[in-house]
Parts: structure tokens; sequence; C-alpha cells
């Protein structure tokens, strides 16, 4: 599997480059020593297990471990133990030899891009385009005799969690399911697909891997690569037409900032759509001023936050957009908390130095020895005076909303004038792991995994063990992904029409 969701495609078919075999000698010891290490430093290990859980676990993939294994195989095997911790920020990535690897062997593999929800597969591309049989909204039904159901909750169960909120796994699955499904299922030369189309036929096609069909592959790239929309919904339907002048050229530094935040004002309706694809690059401090200062000066009165792609970032930012909007004080948590500093295995874990800094600088130690983030704990937010924005408040959210986006919800929801669209958030409501996240850095096979110092509650009164659940779910539906349309979207949209006629809202209820 490879978890990194970029686009960077070559334009030859290569051949598989081999990954590395590895002997039960390596993982074995590997396997032990993350225990050890998780043992030693993970502030959340029994937040969902018990002890004897996770040992029963363990002992299970210890029997896995006594032949030669790939290190595709070997990652599976260790992520399945380590995500029965139930920490999404707790995650097991190859070895940099073989993630290069991995990422060179992407052109070959499973032919159809799929949006992955609880036991559905949609059609979000055919890498055949028009030449393929199965279309765009066409519902598959099994892969190579495996039903969709059953499929489904094998590859979940390889993707680190917030506790049972499994609609981050799904998110990430739809993200880039040709790699994963790859990378647990393996790579046939030809797949048997039964499925739906748009008429309810149901019908059968056995499509080549993309490596099977290397001419009409390189056709398509350079067209699937332009009309390519983010799996997190079928299409981004802007509120309004941006005010650039028709035709003018974005640079590539505008292009870019376009791609991880834009403000969107109507003017006429007094309305503004705000997208987040995280909480870090971007200039945010800056852009938040101006943006909200733009809101303020238009006198915008519905503004609609889209964090359906946002997986999180730095804190500091995400509280500070916060402020623009809340209106009462807040504090990040009932409790965040780190249950050692001294970094024991210390040797294996990257950048060890940076975080014990970090953690004596900033932590206080109590009576019990736990290390408190007291700022966090402690410190109340006040919102902004200048600029702050009091009207109508819409947030769109999904599977790969998670850590500081999850959290900045998490602040405004129950708020008087907001309304939380969408699906549960892949980030726990309760808290989660996190804060500082270095790296485990394997000895024997190499393998990475991270390894989050802080537990963080966000609020002790909440239930524990799933994401946000909107105010109104909208779930992903064929025919929105058949006909190119944001469901999401367009249900705010409508809500802020009905409001503005005084009228609440009629569902959106075209179903399948």
């Amino acid at each position: 599997m490879v978890l990194c969701a970029c686009l960077v495609f070559p334009f030859l078919v290569r051949a598989q480059k081999p990954v590395p075999v590895l002997t039960p000698e390596k993982m074995l010891a590997d396997a032990q020593l993350l225990k050890k290490i998780l043992e030693a430093n993970h502030p959340s290990l029994y937040w969902y297990n018990t002890p004897a859980q996770l040992d029963s676990g363990f002992n299970a993939l210890l029997l896995d471990l006594q032949s030669p294994l790939s290190e595709i195989k070997y990652r599976n095997r260790l992520s399945l133990w380590v995500n029965q911790i139930a920490c999404g920020h707790t995650t097991v990535r190859f070895s940099k030899k073989t993630a290069k690897t991995i990422n060179q062997n992407r052109l070959a593999g499973f032919p159809l891009s799929l949006k992955v929800w609880e036991d559905s597969l949609v059609v979000l591309n055919n890498y055949l385009g028009r030449l393929g049989p199965v279309q765009r909204g066409d519902i598959v039904l099994s892969i190579n005799g495996v039903a969709t159901n059953r499929l489904v909750d094998t590859l979940k169960q390889f993707v680190a969690r917030d506790g049972q909120a499994y609609n981050h796994a799904y998110q990430v699955l739809s993200n880039n399911f040709s790699d994963w499904y790859k990378g647990v299922m393996g790579m046939d030369s030809h797949y048997t697909i039964l499925y739906k189309d748009s008429t309810g036929l149901v019908k059968t096609a056995v499509l080549e891997n993309r490596a099977g069909t290397p001419e009409a592959w390189k056709k398509q790239l350079d067209s699937i690569r332009r009309s390519r929309q983010s799996p997190t919904d079928s299409v981004r339907s802007p509120l309004v037409v941006s005010d650039r002048p028709s035709g003018t050229r974005l640079s590539t530094r505008q292009a870019r900032l376009l791609s991880l935040r834009q403000l969107q004002i109507d003017t006429t309706r007094r309305a503004a759509y705000l997208r987040l694809t995280g909480f870090g690059k971007g200039n945010l401090k800056r852009f938040f001023r101006q943006s909200f200062s733009a809101l303020q000066e238009h006198q915008i009165q519905h503004l609609i936050i889209d964090l359906r792609e946002n997986g999180g970032g730095r804190v500091n930012l995400s509280t500070r957009l916060s402020r623009y909007l809340v209106q009462a004080p807040f504090k990040i948590g009932d409790s965040v908390v780190a249950i050692s500093r001294k970094f024991k295995y210390g040797r294996y874990i990257h950048p060890a130095w940076v975080y014990w800094w970090a953690m004596n600088l900033a932590g206080s130690k109590d009576s019990n020895g736990l290390i408190h983030y007291k700022r966090y704990e402690q410190h109340r937010y006040a919102p902004f005076t200048k600029n702050h924005f009091s009207g109508q408040l819409y947030l769109l959210q999904g599977g790969q909303t998670f850590s500081a986006a999850t959290m900045f919800i998490a602040t405004l929801k129950g708020q008087h004038n907001v309304t939380v669209l969408g699906e549960e958030t892949g980030g726990g409501y309760y808290g989660n792991s996190a804060m500082h996240i270095p790296t485990i850095r394997l000895p024997q096979t190499g393998l990475r995994v991270s390894l989050p110092l802080y537990r963080l509650v966000m609020d002790a009164h909440r239930p524990k063990g799933r994401g946000i659940l909107p105010d109104v779910d909208l779930p992903p539906v064929s025919w929105a992904i058949r006909e190119g349309k944001d469901r999401k979207l367009l249900y705010a949209q409508q809500l802020i029409a009905e409001k503005k006629r005084g009228a609440e809202a009629p569902l959106v209820n075209k179903e399948e």
C-alpha cells in the first residue's frame, strides 16, 4: 500500500520492482522492540483495549511472523496489531527505500478509482475512460468474487482510526483505492467486476490491470489528471465565481495557495464560501485576517467553511480561526497529558531531542509523574472583537476531517448560529493522541511508526469512541457521484436561500 495520495505518475510502464523479503528474526526483533517503545511512551495505549487484549493480539502477530515475508506483508500484519490501539495518529509506514520502490510501481494496479463507504463501492473514474465498460456512478457489487461488504470490512482494518470512527478509513481508501487494494489483496492480471449500471442492470466486466493496458492508460493520464476530483465528494461546486478576471493565468504560487485555501464572496446574497485543506501551509494567519476583514467589509451574513479535505495541522492555527467565530471563551481541552518525557528507547525515536526540549519547557509534572501541557488545559481563548463573524455559519465535514480540524468543529458545534453538515468526522469527538508526533524507526526492517506523545481529552463529558456526528447527515449516494453534484454544498446553499426567505429548508431527499 502507498499511503501518500500524491498524483505523480510516470509516463512509461515500468516493470514492477521487487520489495525486500524479511527474515523472521528481523521481523520478530522489530515487533518486540516496537511493543516496548509503545508501552514506554504512548499516552493512550489502553484507551480502547485492555493490556490483556493487546497482548493477545501481539501473540497472534508473532505466530504470523514465523516465515519470511515481503515488507508489504509485514507492514500489513504489524498494522493490524497497531490499529488495535485505535489511535488515528499511530500509523505504520514502509521503510524509506521501499516507499520509493512502491511509488515507482504505482502505475500497475487496480483499474478503477472507487468511492468507499460502509458496505458500498461506487466508481469515480475508470482508468480507460470511455473505452471501459464500467462508468462513473456505477455501483460495484463484487470484485473477483469477493462481495463489496466483505471487501470493505477487510480493507478498513488496515487504516489507523480514532476509536470506532471508521468513516476516516472509508475516506482514506477512497483517496487511493487502487494502491490499498493492491497492497492488501495483491495484484492480478485481470479483475472480474460485478456491478450495477445507471439503469439498474446488473452486469459483469473483466478488466485488465493498468500494466496490462499501457497504451490506453497513457492516453487517459492527462484527461484523468485534469478531471480528477477529490473523493471527498464527486465535485467541488464553489459558491460563486472568483472575482479574478476571466482568462488571467495564476502564477505557480497562486495556484499552490488556491489548492490549500480559498475564499469566495457573493455580495448579492451576502454569502461566502471558505475552503481549507489543512491547518498548516498557506500563510493562514494572514489569510484569516484578510478573509474576515473582507467578510466584514461586504457585510456577509452567511459563511460556509468546507473542512472535508482538512486532515488537521497546527493547533494554534485552528484555534485562531475559532476565535473569529466563537461567541464565548474556550480552552483546548480538559486534559493534555503525556506519560513520560524521559524518552525511553530514545535512540529509535526521531527527532527525540527536539521533543524532549519541548516537553521539558512546556510540560509540568504532577504528583503522579504525568506530564501536563498546562497552557492548553487552563488558558481560555477569547473571541476576537475585530472582524468577528456573528452571522450564520455552516461547517462541512467528512471522514477526512481529522485532528485539529475536528477540534475546530468541536469548539463550535452546538453554538446557536452553527449548523454542521456532512458525515461523521474521522477525528475523535472526545479526544485524540497527538500534539507532538515523532517517528519510531525500527532498526532491523526500517519500518517507520508515528508516535503521538500527548493524550488530549477535549471534553470529558462527551461520548468516547466516535467522531463528531453532523447536525444534518448527508452520506454519499451514487446518483450524486454519477451526476457530478456536491450534495453537501448544495444543501448548505439551499439552507442559505431558505433562511433568507424566512422558511425552513426541506431535506435533500433524492434517493437511489
